[in-house]
């Protein structure tokens, strides 16, 4: 068999560091001979910023190796690339890599240069899942699965992190309650110690301190854990606000804290299985202490949608042709029409479509146990406001933040703004006809999987005429409806 041989790409880039160092009474921003003592902080410094630099890419077939060089070709930075490096595209044009104290942000010439070192950089990834893909199919017990998982966020991090939070920071109604539930309650937080698990920006950590919190610790992992950091800074907060770089099971909080914030919520309330991590970080919660969000109430109702129903099954027409370029592709309709059913539609809708009373499942974070998320069954029986069919069911949720001054609720029904979770809609199989006053019972069932999501399986019955319907459906693979009026 061939050996690969080295491949060199070479980029003109222009290039500034972020780096621990340590507090000193006159920080010189150009120098970089300086002793570790004492606190270390994450600091912003150029290097070299108006000189263009030079980016060698090699990827031979063990590793990939990164080397800035100057004019003269001397070596400014040299890293050897794994897959446990920490990267993270930073706008438009612009690079992160993280080893260890040391993050080099590389300002490429042209968003071309960057998508081709991103291409490169992929390549080389792809190769190592698959060697880890064979590895894992070799594992079985518990361990493996908590090493499946982790493996998960590792690996080269393409997405725009700080695109992803101006997002998150965007959405109003989202924002303006947790700021609400922190500052209406800031006896809970005043000389209080407080953290915030998956922090991401460390908004809810800048909140708290507005509220009077003496200390806040913000668990995020790398590389946005970076941004966090240099945010505080910049913010004068060093002092109040710790950002602790890892998951919740990886760190250790220096005490234990009177208050837990997050935002653990994904679509459904369950989806991505964020609350995980926030219910495993009660182990650092006094007694008594709060947690915020405090509650949730999980909703779902019938909804009447023919033309929801219909453009689902349309999606699948392509599979319908008997002549493309000679090929007869109908064979496969049948189970594309069922891949696309298993699909949960995240989008917003009008309330009048519901055909009856929400049911609801409620959560209590103070005491609910991991466990009891591998395994989520919502009993239901409805009775029909109105006639007609019924095409599936629609979910949404409610969190609620209980402090001592004051309740707060963020809600995100189809009555209410809408939000970046919107509504999720689960379509039957074959809609089922009801008439008003008949009932519909059954039961939704979310199945915890080894990919941080969950399976659904709905069964519904028309208790008058006996009618039944159901399907299974991927919480993991959902369909983003182009009519989100939120996004």
């Amino acid at each position: 068999m061939e050996e690969r041989s080295e491949e060199l790409s070479v980029f003109p880039v222009r290039v500034f560091t972020l780096q621990e160092e340590v507090r000193r009474e006159e920080e010189d921003m150009e120098t970089h001979e300086e002793e570790f003592i004492g606190e270390q902080q994450v600091g912003v410094c150029r290097q070299r910023g108006e000189e263009e630099l030079t980016l060698l890419l090699t990827s031979g077939p063990e590793a990939q190796k990164l080397v800035v060089q100057d004019a003269s070709r001397a070596s400014v930075f040299q890293f050897t690339v794994s897959a446990q490096t920490d990267c993270c595209q930073v706008g438009g044009q612009s690079f992160v890599v993280s080893v260890g104290m040391l993050s080099v942000l590389l300002q490429f010439k042209a968003p071309s240069d960057l998508k081709k070192f991103q291409q490169l950089m992929k390549s080389r990834d792809d190769e190592e899942t698959k060697k880890r893909r064979s590895e894992r199919e070799e594992e079985g017990n518990e361990d493996a699965e908590r090493k499946r998982i982790r493996a998960s966020s590792q690996g080269y991090q393409f997405h725009s992190c700080l695109s992803q939070q101006q997002s998150l920071l965007q959405d109003y109604p989202r924002i303006a309650t947790y700021h609400r539930a922190i500052l209406d309650n800031e006896t809970d937080f005043k000389d209080k110690v407080v953290l915030d698990v998956r922090c991401g920006s460390g908004i809810l950590s800048f909140f708290a301190v507005q509220a009077g919190a003496s200390r806040v610790y913000a668990v995020e992992s790398a590389p946005l854990a970076k941004f966090t950091q240099i945010l505080v800074q910049s913010n004068g907060l060093s002092e109040r606000i710790r950002v602790l770089e890892g998951e919740v099971d990886e760190v250790i909080c220096p005490e234990k804290v009177d208050l837990i914030i997050s935002e653990p919520m994904g679509h459904m309330l369950l989806g991505d299985r964020l609350l995980d991590s926030f219910i495993r970080a009660r182990k650092w919660l006094k007694p008594n202490g709060l947690m915020f969000p405090s509650c949730a109430d999980i909703h779902l109702a019938p909804f009447t949608d023919e033309q929801l129903y219909f453009e689902h099954h349309a999606r699948a027409v392509f599979w319908q042709q008997r002549n493309f370029y000679g090929v007869n592709l109908s064979a496969l309709n049948s189970p594309a029409v069922d891949e696309f059913f298993r699909q949960p539609i995240v989008d917003t809708f009008e309330v009048h479509i519901l055909m009856a009373r929400s049911v609801k499942h409620s959560i209590n974070f103070s005491e609910v146990k991991e466990e009891d998320f591998h395994r989520v069954e919502i009993p239901f029986v409805f009775t029909a406001l109105q006639s007609g069919l019924v095409h599936g069911l629609a979910f949404w949720f409610d969190v609620a933040y209980l402090g001592s001054k004051s309740a707060v609720w963020l809600s995100t029904s189809p009555s209410e703004p809408p939000t970046r979770w919107s509504q999720v809609r689960c379509l039957l199989q074959t809609p089922l006809f009801i008439k008003l006053g008949q009932t519909l019972s059954g039961s939704a069932l979310m199945i915890a999987n080894s990919r941080q999501s969950y399976d659904i399986s709905i069964t519904a019955t028309v208790d008058q005429s006996g009618f039944r319907s159901g399907n299974i459906l991927d919480l993991k693979n959902p369909f983003f409806s182009c009519s989100l009026s939120y996004i």
